[in-house]
């Protein structure tokens, strides 16, 4: 068995390749009860987020099995036409380091934003759902989580963290110089729009519209700025007066076109026009960059504000790494003994199942025994067990991650039978 991932984010491809394998929650969900048909994979969670696409997955060999990894990466992606050198592959112990820096946030575009570690809770969450993990997978993502909340608490490295959307309203505030007498239109009601509309008032926006395919929660949003909220589809119709545009929806497609956009530019008699589009699929038509006086800006434009991000927390960085490193030690300890589990699981099971029946019919022929007596002879058949076991069970503990691992789980197997489980075990 070995740990593998698989994968793309913003440092190996940008946006427009991003989009391409980007995974709906839906297609994560469906592709995991499918995983029986890829070859080799016996366990599976998958990453999906505005900067990354990811697969970890236990496999029986990371060589044999890669072609089986990646055409289930394709398939959940629906996209077939790649590079190669689009793609990480991480085996192992790099494979570990790499799922931990993820979910301490410093593999993030912004390094010590707050999401990256709730996205990883949610896509274990939906693999542990769909019964795609087992002891390998269960092991490592609670100990990715318990990482990222360490980093989280121990280093200041999330204090004063700035986010995807605060460095898109920083960006518009580089543009403009200041931003008290502008307005802004926002697509999208999720948590990334509260915390762009949250951000553009703390610099003094003057007024924000508010647009979403579900028109309540565009309310709800709008009201807690004291907004507006507008129809997804008249949303450019009806926020004549704005200046800032900011998409964060998860559609599949463009929700901003370029015959919307001229109209809107034609009755504003061409007035500047900016649009940060920090979705992933893209929610901008990149053709609305050739427009007369719009500034089409997406995700991987916000290079400068993530640069200052990335000095600031340097040593927090730093301090995070140690605690990373301490932890991939860790794991790696526990997991070489693993390798063992499931044959001493078994040799453990077996000889519980011949001691309960043994006790059990020893019982039938002592008819007066009292409660007292009983607990003794069950107390004594468990000893004698655990005793008989004490060795071998020892013995296949301090092979594990040896040269002498598979002599001695081949022997054990061998020895005490446990190639098949009959019946009269049981």
């Amino acid at each position: 068995m070995q740990l593998i991932v698989l994968g793309l984010n913003h440092k190996t491809v940008p946006v427009e390749v991003r989009e391409r394998f980007a995974i709906s929650a839906d297609n994560i969900q469906q592709g995991l009860h499918h995983l029986e048909d890829y070859e080799g994979i016996s366990e599976t969670v998958v990453l999906s987020t505005c900067n990354r696409s990811e697969i970890y997955a236990v496999v029986d060999d990371a060589e044999e099995n890669f072609s089986s990894v990646k055409e289930f990466f394709f398939a959940l992606s629906g996209c077939h036409d790649a590079k190669d050198e689009y793609f990480y592959y991480y085996t192992d112990k790099k494979c570990i380091e790499h799922l931990f820096s993820v979910a301490s946030s410093l593999d993030s575009l912004i390094v010590g934003e707050g999401q990256i570690l709730s996205q990883v809770k949610k896509a274990y969450a939906i693999a542990r759902e769909a019964d795609a993990t087992n002891t390998i997978l269960n092991t490592l993502f609670h100990r990715a989580i318990t990482t990222g909340k360490r980093v989280r608490t121990e280093t200041r490295i999330a204090f004063n963290a700035v986010s995807v959307s605060y460095a898109a309203v920083q960006l518009a505030l580089k543009i403009f110089g200041t931003l008290e007498n502008s307005s802004a239109l926002i697509y999208g009601a999720g948590q990334m729009a509260e915390l762009t509309a949250r951000n553009l008032i703390g610099k003094g926006i003057k007024k924000i519209y508010v647009a979403n395919r579900h028109f309540d929660k565009a309310q709800i949003l709008a009201e807690q700025f004291n907004g507006q909220a507008v129809g997804f589809r008249e949303a450019m119709r009806k926020a004549n007066d704005v200046d800032i545009v900011v998409t964060s929806t998860g559609a599949p497609h463009y929700v901003v076109k370029p015959w919307e956009t001229q109209l809107f530019m034609s009755r504003r008699q061409n007035k500047p026009l900016v649009i940060i589009d920090i979705a992933v699929p893209r929610d901008v038509d990149p053709d609305v960059a050739e427009i007369k006086g719009v500034e089409l800006y997406n995700i991987d434009d916000l290079e400068a504000v993530v640069e200052d991000n990335i000095k600031e927390r340097e040593y927090e960085a730093f301090q995070a790494q140690k605690i990373i490193d301490e932890e991939v030690t860790s794991i790696l300890e526990r997991f070489q003994y693993l390798s063992c589990q499931p044959i001493m699981a078994r040799l453990s099971n077996k000889a519980e199942r011949i001691r309960r029946r043994e006790v059990k019919r020893a019982m039938t022929k002592l008819p007066n025994i009292n409660e007292s007596e009983y607990r003794a002879i069950r107390h004594m058949s468990q000893m004698i067990v655990r005793k008989l076991l004490r060795e071998p069970m020892t013995i296949l503990n301090k092979s594990a991650g040896t040269a002498d691992e598979k002599y001695y789980i081949d022997a054990i197997t061998k020895l005490f039978k446990l190639e098949v489980l009959k019946e009269s075990d049981n």
